[in-house]
């Protein structure tokens, strides 16, 4: 059975949330605040997690920051808000979906099942498959499948913005987040660096860099890699 851990301090919401899990046989446990969900999520990883934003003592930015410290797990956030700053912030903590309230019930339903299918692409050994390579994340290599043919070479600026899409994958890595985590928070604005920087990975990964089937440009957002 999967398990969902609720965050949500609006009594009303939280219960409509867990009759609807528990109808559709999903585990769940709920949180009325940040420091209980944090507590909560370390103890007994959930497999997702809903996440609502105004709760009284942590900002959800500020909760999703510090699970994206040490797991991947799938979160959805639940926000009053629709202004696409709050979902750029949100998105750029490491949120995996978004949903404005009030919400249809049957969507977020839709969206937590999609983000609960995602593979997981990263194996045990810290290796991931993309284009005919196998990428080793521990030892910075890029070997062939085949064992025939050259290793790719990476610059470490390449390295480390392709590392960030792989370890995101399927998940829409905002442009400013790469420009801080690869070049850092002074870079933020210079989109310039990343079309250039990801036009090179496209040259190096993509059988049609034209055309590109696994490192994909969200315009206007970001960049997202497709397993």
């Amino acid at each position: 059975m999967r398990r969902v851990l609720i965050v949500e301090d609006e009594p009303r919401t939280n219960r409509a949330l867990d009759i609807n899990l528990t109808a559709q046989h999903y585990g769940v446990a709920t949180a009325p605040d940040g420091a209980t969900a944090l507590s909560l999520a370390s103890r007994t990883p959930p497999d997702a997690i809903i996440l609502g934003l105004g709760l009284p003592d942590l900002t959800g930015i500020d909760i999703i920051q510090a699970l994206r410290g040490w797991t991947s797990l799938p979160i959805i956030v639940l926000a009053g808000s629709s202004d696409p700053a709050d979902k750029v912030a949100a998105l750029d903590a490491g949120a995996d979906d978004y949903v404005t309230r009030p919400f249809v019930m049957e969507e977020l339903m839709a969206r937590l099942r999609a983000v609960l299918r995602r593979p997981p692409v990263i194996d045990e050994s810290g290796t991931i498959d993309i284009a005919g390579y196998r990428v080793d994340m521990a030892a910075f290599t890029a070997v062939p499948r085949s064992g025939k043919g050259r290793p790719l070479h990476f610059t470490p600026t390449e390295w480390r913005l392709l590392l960030t899409l792989l370890r995101n994958p399927s998940r829409l890595v905002t442009g400013r987040q790469l420009l801080r985590d690869v070049w850092g928070p002074a870079s933020e604005e210079r989109t310039n660096y990343l079309r250039v920087y990801m036009a090179g990975l496209r040259q190096k990964l993509e059988p049609d860099p034209a055309h590109p089937r696994y490192l994909i440009t969200e315009p206007g957002m970001g960049y997202r890699f497709e397993p």
